[in-house]
């Protein structure tokens, strides 16, 4: 790989990291502004988080009108096996997205957050398991200071429990955002597997249709659940007693499925260019800005606790970036000096 397509990769990967950051500390806002005023369809919140798939035609239609004609379909077209794994992953986010919104519903967005942080973990056990993901000292490193930056904010909630709650509420609620960590840690692995196994080149077109099915086979899932639990004739009197006014109602609905679907382009993208662990990686030094913007948008409390989770969480994410790039320039080296004559 010349230096042109290092800086390349780089940049893209820079690029696919904002794109998760709108949508990581974007959604759960947008999420939160939902219930806060009035929403409350679990269901519905659920299929939010991946019914904006539509817009990821726009892009596909470009490049199927810029593709290669002499270049064989299957360069452009993901196979079948490839898609069948892309319903499957896709539902399993279907669970891990409901499994978040229920959570959500019965605790606060800080404690939430720190729940889902535990994500790292569960991405790292099941990479291990998956795709035999090696660790260096930097990888550790960082998933240890960033799992005790997540306890840190854990220790420093006390009496968290929203009013009208109850324990078993609030109990439930910390077993649902858990379990949202582990098959969200578990799907992240598994689409790499996808990636490895799928006997095609990745071409940045399959990574989008990969993505769109995901999406779709989600989105029917939750839309599967607010068929039964009644959830589209309940929309209609949820616009009518949104607390910020029925049009504001569905411009949060359609802003929060277009900031999700952002979200999922940057990790898809994190993971075809770097790995899923670092995709894992990513969200978690994400979990203290959304801290921030709670405290920006919602006049939360910014404590020390959340400060030392802050700083803790960008040590690691500096030092599992900085461990990944030195293993990237010494592979680089290692590849030059196979490919000069001898």
């Amino acid at each position: 790989m010349n230096k042109q397509s290092i800086m390349e990769k780089w940049g893209l990967l820079v690029l696919y990291c904002i794109f998760a950051a709108v949508g990581f500390i974007g959604g759960p806002l947008l999420l939160r502004v939902y219930f806060l005023h009035g929403g409350s369809r679990k269901w519905l919140s659920s299929a939010l988080q991946t019914a904006g798939f539509p817009i990821l035609l726009m892009p596909l239609a470009i490049h199927y009108a810029k593709r290669d004609k002499a270049v064989p379909q299957i360069d452009f077209f993901a196979s079948p096996k490839l898609l069948l794994s892309s319903i499957f992953i896709g539902i399993l986010l279907g669970v891990s997205n409901f499994m978040y919104s229920y959570g959500l519903s019965f605790l606060p967005v800080s404690t939430s957050s720190i729940l889902l942080s535990t994500n790292l973990i569960f991405t790292a056990l099941f990479a291990l398991i998956l795709v035999r993901q090696k660790f260096s000292p930097f990888s550790i490193n960082a998933i240890v200071i960033m799992t005790l930056g997540s306890v840190l904010l854990g220790v420093g909630q006390n009496g968290d429990r929203p009013e009208g709650v109850t324990s078993l509420q609030y109990l439930l609620g910390f077993i649902l955002s858990i379990g949202a960590a582990a098959s969200g840690g578990l799907a992240l692995p598994c689409i790499e597997v996808a990636y490895t196994k799928a006997n095609q080149v990745m071409t940045y077109p399959i990574v989008l249709q990969y993505q769109f099915f995901m999406a779709l086979s989600a989105t029917v899932f939750s839309i599967i659940g607010m068929a039964v639990n009644k959830d589209f004739h309940a929309m209609q009197r949820e616009a009518d007693e949104f607390g910020l006014g029925k049009m504001e109602y569905y411009l949060v609905l359609v802003s929060s499925a277009v900031v999700w679907q952002i979200s999922y382009i940057g990790t898809l993208g994190i993971i075809f260019y770097a790995t899923s662990i670092f995709a894992g990686v990513v969200s978690a030094v994400l979990l203290p800005l959304t801290e921030i913007a709670a405290v920006i948008v919602f006049h939360e409390k910014f404590t020390g606790e959340k400060g030392m989770a802050l700083a803790m969480s960008v040590w690691g994410f500096l030092s599992y970036f900085y461990g990944t790039y030195k293993e990237s320039k010494v592979q680089t080296q290692i590849d030059s000096t196979k490919n000069q004559p001898k």
